[in-house]
């Protein structure tokens, strides 16, 4: 790595050379696999609501977003959730969405594994994304399991009396995401599967403390491969990270794809 390269790393914040290790972890990988989290997103414009963006009205994310919660305040509910989808209306893929799709079409990242529900890592080009939570993309009757385009929710909850959707079941639609208080997805069974026969796995924008999906790039170390984080702030595993970045993903993960692939510009 020349001067130059050192020079811009320390411009972006970032120490020498680990842009370039980096891109060598991935660059050696027998199968390399990504997990992300909210801070893939806030560039987007989307807030942390596992953070203190997460209070509403002076109650927790953790309340609202529950399966108590759509059955008893459904209203309530509701209001909180389209807060959330007027955010999501604006939001784009961002740069570090564009590049990692740029390195998985190249065969350098096998999969996306994901905890956030935005459905941004699909509309920057990523294939076959596991949504470990689900989506904000879709609405979803806890009741019958019909499954709807958020739109259509949308067009139902105008027109309702009581501002709350409902499925032609009569029960309240809820949104296609995991509340709290119910379990996870098939998609968690298949992260685990990817997590225990590749030998490279990179934490982006997580800070890890969600399990079990914070437990998946402990399955790769255990198994003898290597852990790659990037994240503004510390983790609870920053110490078993081959490589470890603290800096904004936007400006991480362009610079890595064109040092494996070359500029996108060229």
């Amino acid at each position: 790595m020349g001067d130059s390269d050192s020079r811009e790393d320390q411009d972006m914040g970032i120490a020498p050379g680990a842009i370039t290790q980096l891109a060598r972890l991935l660059d050696g990988a027998d199968g390399a696999w990504v997990l992300t989290g909210a801070g893939m997103s806030t560039e987007s414009g989307l807030p942390d609501y596992r953070g203190p963006s997460g209070v509403w009205k002076n109650r927790s994310f953790a309340e609202l977003a529950s399966i108590e919660a759509m059955r008893r305040e459904p209203r309530e509910f509701w209001d909180f959730y389209r807060m959330r989808l007027d955010h999501l209306g604006d939001a784009r893929p961002n740069a570090a969405h564009e590049a990692l799709a740029r390195m998985e079409r190249a065969g350098i990242v096998e999969r996306v594994v994901t905890q956030n529900v935005d459905g941004l890592h699909q509309l920057a080009g990523s294939e076959g994304v596991l949504e470990l939570h689900g989506s904000l993309r879709v609405a979803r009757c806890r009741s019958c399991g019909v499954e709807l385009p958020i739109e259509e929710a949308r067009e139902r909850w105008s027109t309702a009396v009581d501002a709350v959707p409902r499925c032609d079941c009569g029960e309240v639609l809820g949104p296609g995401v995991v509340l709290f208080g119910e379990a996870l997805p098939l998609a968690i069974e298949t992260a685990f599967e990817l997590a225990g026969r590749t030998t490279v796995a990179l934490a982006l924008g997580t800070s890890l403390e969600v399990f079990p999906a914070a437990h998946l790039p402990l399955v790769t170390v255990e198994r003898g491969g290597l852990l790659g984080i990037v994240t503004q702030g510390s983790t609870q595993f920053d110490d078993l990270a081959a490589v470890r970045i603290d800096a904004r993903l936007g400006r991480v993960l362009p610079a890595v794809a064109d040092e494996l692939l070359g500029s996108a510009s060229a």
